[in-house]
């Protein structure tokens, strides 16, 4: 039986740091730092500020995602209940997993967003409608 994810099924969470004089340092390992093996690695740049990205979920695909600069926020929704994440740190991220509708909004000028996913890009994996969404979610 497949769980039911929910908003709070997406944790943020803290990264190790290694603090240095001269710069920090984060790195991450598959199934150890994140709940999940890297497959695929992309990151979003050169928005412009105040737009947005993102408006679908994932079937089976876990993402994380990262500010690697500037700050954006997370929108996040299970078809029920609606919760924001403001990401706007290196060292912070947030897991999102299949089953969320996401967006990332209010990016600021020069804004990054490093994304890390646990399956290779598949077009059929991705839900990009919203009301299709709410049907599929309706038969978890």
């Amino acid at each position: 039986m497949k769980k039911i994810m929910t908003v709070y099924n997406c944790d943020i969470i803290q990264l190790k740091k290694i603090q240095n004089r001269s710069g920090n340092i984060t790195s991450l390992e598959n199934s150890s730092d994140i709940p999940f093996d890297i497959n695929r690695i992309f990151y979003l740049y050169d928005i412009p500020g105040g737009e947005s990205r993102g408006a679908h979920a994932h079937k089976e695909c876990h993402q994380f995602l990262i500010a690697a600069s500037g700050a954006f926020e997370v929108l996040l929704d299970d078809g029920k209940i609606k919760r924001q994440v403001l990401l706007n740190r290196p060292d912070i991220g947030l897991h999102i997993p299949p089953g969320i509708w996401a967006s990332e909004v209010n990016f600021s000028s020069g804004a990054i967003c490093l994304v890390m996913a646990s399956h290779q890009y598949q077009e059929e994996d991705y839900i990009r409608n919203y009301e299709i969404y709410l049907n599929y979610k309706k038969n978890d």
